[in-house]
């Protein structure tokens, strides 16, 4: 079976093609092409790599999300890079689907019906859902009637228990579908597997906090191979401080903002997602790299901002091992958690009494799904590469086998 995966967001484009015989592997071992485009305005680049060992970046322009996807997929079975002779070799396509709302749990093969619930809470998540039903649009135009399935990444919270997911306001809004839905939960349940895998031990036997770093972040308290509860909640700007999202705030911000300076809800939204977090605060980047060079270069903001974000991590992941009562695995991935030694320093430290101790040889050398932790630390830290196109592909797989 040849699954094409399709992560759309909202200025970039990610797909994987894997082929899956009639054994599901444990690993990605079964990928044969990966590409990736992201634009800003009409320029983008695109970097293309397959399994025989090809690899290519390359700048270009571009004028719409059907143009990067057409191009990027023209790259599957065309040219050096390609991986099959035609794009009818494809059995299914899997797509992310950030925000499942209340209908979807598991995945699902997509229908009109489908589509119109994904529709229905777009204004949620705006900036994910749109994007993603317009790549289901733009697969069936290129590849016709191919089998399309759509992949949660609310999925994985939806059995929180009560107490996570429901918000201590009015009862009504529980019924409204006002709730904790959680985010990042494809590639939260990955690492879940991956790290039981890594340390050899039963998936449904023991506790983790697995932190999904990225431009967004969330964490994740994991029991059993069950989320029991994460950080982001009704939205994705809930939680930890991230790029460009603020995370939790005191709501009576908010009400205060909108009385005092006439804010509207789209400028306070506008505001949250886009000129807080990292950004808002350092007024440099909402990019952590950039942070932590002007860091290194005596820049007091950029200063407040690493130290914002640290603490809030580390009070997150004390939260976390709380819900769970105690803590065997701590796991760091994504672009941050699996890239910045400073970070994963940062968060570890001072939380010595509950068992983590980094060996900062193996953290600073940031080796891809390996053990961290020093030899006598009694939580195992892991560093894990993110796998949500696998994950994706796998459901596809298990759905329609």
């Amino acid at each position: 079976m040849k699954v094409l995966v399709l992560n759309s967001g909202s200025s970039s484009l990610k797909s994987g093609l894997y082929d899956i015989g009639d054994v599901l592997p444990e690993d990605p071992s079964a990928w044969l092409w990966q590409g990736t485009i992201q634009w800003n305005g009409d320029a983008g680049q695109v970097e293309i790599r397959n399994g025989r060992g090809f690899s290519r970046k390359e700048k270009l322009k571009i004028s719409s999300r059907s143009e990067a996807t057409a191009r990027l997929l023209d790259t599957l079975w065309k040219g050096e890079a390609s991986a099959v002779s035609s794009l009818s070799e494809i059995d299914v396509v899997g797509h992310r689907i950030v925000h499942g709302g209340p209908a979807f749990e598991d995945p699902v093969v997509i229908t009109t019906e489908v589509k119109s619930a994904i529709a229905a809470v777009s204004a949620i998540a705006p900036l994910h859902n749109r994007a993603e039903l317009e790549g289901v649009d733009i697969i069936a135009q290129l590849l016709g009637a191919v089998r399309q399935v759509a992949v949660f990444d609310t999925g994985f919270h939806k059995k929180m228990p009560l107490a996570a997911a429901v918000y201590p306001g009015p009862y009504e809004w529980l019924a409204a579908g006002i709730r904790r839905y959680g985010f990042h939960g494809i590639n939260h349940k990955y690492c879940s597997r991956r790290a039981a895998q890594l340390l050899r031990r039963d998936p449904n036997s023991f506790k983790l906090v697995t932190c999904h770093l990225g431009n967004g972040c969330s964490l994740a308290a994991i029991r059993d191979g069950r989320s029991v509860d994460t950080t982001m909640g009704f939205t994705p700007l809930e939680g930890l401080m991230m790029g460009t999202r603020a995370g939790s705030v005191d709501p009576g911000i908010l009400t205060y903002l909108m009385r005092q300076s006439r804010v509207t809800g789209e400028e306070l939204d506008e505001v949250l997602n886009q000129h807080s977090g990292l950004l808002g605060i350092s007024g440099v980047s909402g990019d952590m790299r950039e942070i932590l060079a002007a860091v290194k270069n005596g820049h007091e903001r950029a200063t407040l901002a690493l130290d914002i974000y640290i603490h809030r991590l580390r009070a997150g992941i004390g939260a976390m091992t709380a819900v769970l009562g105690g803590i065997d695995t701590l796991v760091f991935t994504a672009g941050v958690g699996e890239n910045s030694p400073e970070v994963r320093a940062g968060a570890c430290r001072n939380l010595e009494h509950i068992g983590v101790k980094l060996d900062l040889t193996k953290n600073s050398a940031s080796p891809a799904d390996q053990d961290i932790s020093d030899p006598g630390s009694l939580v195992r830290v892991l560093l894990i590469r993110a796998g949500e196109d696998w994950e994706i592909a796998r459901d596809c797989w298990q759905l329609l086998h």
